[in-house]
């Protein structure tokens, strides 16, 4: 009767470690769904793998396209000593024991790896393995790569368990790759289709122009920022930035319906700046269904003695942030008026400040300083802060600067447009 118990026992137990196995996999699989990033996925799918074999290394082997060979050799576990260990040393290309997985895309357990007939031994520097599990992972019916795992921190071999655990798991590998795979796509598709929109920014002699534009992390990535300077028939410079209210196709439809409704009116008539919003915001009600716009335009001309003067009213949009030659920053202070497409009959301010020579005018969207967890008075302060450490960078790089090392959370997309003064002859 005791031993009829302890085998009930015995299967009770496997019974739960096998529930218990099932709920970690069903964990591990919603786990590396969640990621997009390729490079977090393909991390996040060898420290899994590790998890759930209890194993101390883990590998993940990128076949190239010939398909005989590693071309990226994703790792984890190794501790930071291991990896100095192994500086300057080239990771596998898949000979040896790893080269059987390539070869014979089957599951691989390997009680002894240089028992193996295929060992070729380890480069100096290499922590000691001897156990080795390998399963293959499949993208859209063609193999991808190898997931490697070795040493089981309890010091058995690998088992059948373990086998089936981890090729579970590397089917779910696949999906979450292939899903990865494609919102990369989708960004960088969406980012050169956001850059065929925006205008190459022309000889604005003898103003020196220059902008950036970076998609929000979106999958759609496509939005609404969009910017635009230009030289005028009277030689002042105009320089506009704004935001479509959304981030799809039709955002970024309605941006560029925009920027060319108001290069053409800047263009018809000498009006100021106010006046030539509100002549757009007329415009688009009546012939389109562009969204809320908010935007800021402005027009830099010579001042009556030294320096220049600019001439700027905004539709609900952020203010500029000018850098002086002297090293100061300050942002245009003015009452914003109303955003484009709430009501063209509301009357919209122009305010007037002068520029000295050798000042950086920065247009940006509301991307580059929000972020839900703080206010956005600290975003304009870390901004200001970051365009004046770099102030005396040449207009190109400043602008890439700040479009990449802003202060926002980096989840809607944005624009930055930057003039600078030339000397007053």
């Amino acid at each position: 009767m005791s031993e009829q118990a302890e085998d009930i026992a015995a299967q009770l137990r496997a019974l739960g470690e096998a529930r218990d196995r099932l709920q970690g996999l069903l964990s591990a699989v919603l786990a590396i769904g969640g990621d997009l990033d390729l490079p977090a996925v393909l991390h996040r799918i060898v420290t899994t793998a590790m998890e759930l074999a209890g194993a101390r290394y883990g590998a993940l082997g990128i076949l190239a396209p010939s398909g005989d060979r590693l071309e990226q050799f994703v790792t984890a576990g190794l501790s930071p000593q291991e990896r100095a260990d192994l500086a300057g040393i080239d990771f596998p290309r898949g000979r040896g024991v790893l080269g059987q997985l390539i070869r014979h895309p089957e599951p691989l357990r390997v009680a002894d790896i240089a028992a193996h007939p295929a060992s070729v031994g380890f480069p100096p520097g290499h922590p000691p393995m001897r156990t080795l599990l390998g399963v293959a992972i499949t993208v859209r019916g063609a193999i991808y790569g190898d997931l490697y795992l070795s040493e089981r921190r309890d010091g058995q071999p690998f088992d059948r368990a373990d086998e089936e655990v981890v090729q579970a798991l590397a089917g779910a590998a696949g999906i979450a790759i292939e899903n990865a795979r494609l919102f990369g796509y989708l960004r960088d598709s969406a980012a050169q289709f956001q850059r065929l929109l925006l205008p190459t920014l022309p000889d604005l002699s003898p103003f020196t122009g220059a902008a950036a534009y970076r998609t929000a992390a979106d999958p759609a990535g496509v939005g609404g920022d969009w910017y635009d300077a230009v030289i005028l028939p009277d030689q002042a410079c105009a320089a506009v930035i704004g935001d479509v209210v959304g981030h799809d196709l039709h955002a970024a439809a309605a941006m560029a319906q925009a920027r060319n409704m108001l290069r053409a009116l800047l263009y018809d008539r000498r009006s100021p700046p106010s006046s030539v919003l509100s002549q757009l915001d007329r415009t688009v009600e009546a012939i389109t269904d562009l969204p809320v716009t908010t935007a800021c335009l402005a027009r830099i001309e010579p001042a009556a003695g030294d320096g220049w003067t600019m001439h700027w009213s905004t539709a609900g949009h952020p203010p500029p942030l000018v850098l002086g030659p002297d090293g100061r920053t300050w942002y245009l202070e003015g009452e914003p008026g109303i955003p484009i497409g709430v009501d063209p009959d509301l009357h919209r301010p122009d305010h007037t400040d002068p520029l000295p020579s050798g000042a950086t005018v920065v247009f940006f969207t509301d991307g580059l300083v929000e972020r839900p967890d703080r206010d956005i008075d600290e975003g304009f302060h870390a901004l200001a802060g970051l365009a004046a450490a770099h102030a005396d960078r040449p207009l190109e790089e400043l602008v890439r600067l700040l479009a990449d090392r802003h202060p926002g959370d980096g989840h809607d997309d944005m624009a930055v447009l930057a003039i600078r003064t030339p000397p007053r002859s």
